[in-house]
């Protein structure tokens, strides 16, 4: 096993994690955008009132998402993880 496998490893698996938390977090900017927007618009500045609607956002896009994510992280173990470990 050579260096760049071992990086290129850890690479992969980085841009996993990003591909996997991307939907979450793009719902929760657009969420806070739009409170945002709503706060400015009258004049309410409430913290739970951001904190409560994109916690919302996130567990629906996350409950909505993760049989997709569990698939994705069955690929990247049986095609990545296991052949790392018996070095192949």
């Amino acid at each position: 096993m050579q260096e760049q496998d071992i990086v290129d490893f850890f690479r992969e698996a980085l841009w996993l994690s990003v591909e996997m938390i991307a939907p979450m977090m793009i719902a929760a900017l657009v969420t806070g955008l739009i409170i945002g927007l709503l706060q400015a618009l009258t004049s309410v500045q409430e913290t739970t009132l951001t904190f409560a609607p994109k916690l919302a956002v996130i567990l629906i896009v996350f409950v909505l998402n993760v049989g997709t994510m569990g698939r994705m992280l069955k690929l990247f173990f049986e095609t990545r993880v296991l052949p790392f470990i018996w070095g192949g």
